[in-house]
């Protein structure tokens, strides 16, 4: 299967997002989606074109998918508004 590797960065980016709005108890799920969805995509650019350490066929690239999802979702609860 040529896409194994985006299908499953898209489930791991999307149960890291679903365990995030779990822990926040705030049902904010498309924000999460959002958040995770877009870190997930600058770690993806990071590893290939801004330092080309990997290329589209391994395995490195969704692992730093997966950690842009998981930086973007610790900065938005950092950084969130809290009412």
């Amino acid at each position: 299967m040529p896409y194994i590797e985006l299908a499953v960065t898209v489930v791991v980016v999307s149960v890291l997002a679903f365990l995030a709005d779990l822990l926040a108890g705030r049902r904010e799920m498309p924000a999460f989606f959002v958040v995770a969805y877009s870190g997930a995509i600058c770690g993806v650019f990071l590893v290939l074109r801004v330092f080309a350490l990997v290329t589209l066929d391994s395995w490195q690239w969704p692992l730093w998918a997966a950690g842009g999802a998981v930086a973007g979702l610790l900065l938005y609860f950092m950084f969130r508004k809290k009412r």
